[in-house]
Order: structure tokens, then sequence, then C-alpha cells
């Protein structure tokens, strides 16, 4: 039949273990959405993917052009950042202690079977 070598990350078997490890893929988990290079875009991409952000996107937008224009370009913009804003960071944080989770959960001890 077909047999299942482990190979404990311990003692003498480490040198082992870092060789045959770089061959497979680990079994960390890992929930959360974003990286510190991608939270910024990822996180506006998401973000105007809402109807509302994307309305009010479209006012700053047209308060752009002249013809339109009902308040100062930047008092338009104003609402649109903070809102921006407090998501991002509402979402920052979340991410922030998924991370924090999968960093204890994957360094837990576990127990392992030996003859």
């Amino acid at each position: 039949g077909k047999h299942r070598i482990v190979i404990p990350c311990l003692g003498h078997f480490k040198e082992e273990y870092e060789k045959v490890s770089k061959l497979y893929m680990n079994n960390r988990i890992r929930t959360t959405k974003y990286t510190l290079l991608n939270f910024i875009p990822r996180n506006l991409f998401e973000q105007f993917h809402r109807i509302a952000n994307l309305y009010f996107l479209f006012l700053v937008v047209l308060n752009w052009v002249p013809l339109v224009e009902a308040f100062q370009k930047e008092i338009t913009m104003l609402p649109l950042i903070v809102v921006l804003t407090i998501i991002a960071v509402k979402d920052g944080l979340e991410d922030y202690s998924k991370y924090k989770m999968d960093k204890q959960i994957n360094n837990l001890l576990t127990k392992v079977y030996s003859r």
C-alpha cells in the first residue's frame, strides 16, 4: 500500500524537514484580505463597488465641470474623503485583528504521535 512519511521539525531532523518542506505548501491559516502593499488599491476598489460611494464620486466629478459647479470643489470632495477614510480605517483594524488571530492560531503547539 501507500505510505506516508512524516518528518518532525525537531532536533536532528530539522535539516531534512527544511529540504522536504520546500517542495510542499504549508498549512498556515490566512483569513486576511489585505497586505501592506495592496491595502489602499484593493480597499478603494471594494469601496467603489458601493452605489453610495459612486454617487458621491459622481458629484465630485460633476462639480469639476465649470458649467455645473454648485459648490467649491474642495467642499464637495470632503464627504467622500471622510467616508472613504473612516471605512478604510475600520477595514484595516478588522484585518489587523484577523492577522493577529491567524498568527496566534498558526503558532499553537500541536501534539505529534511518535512511537
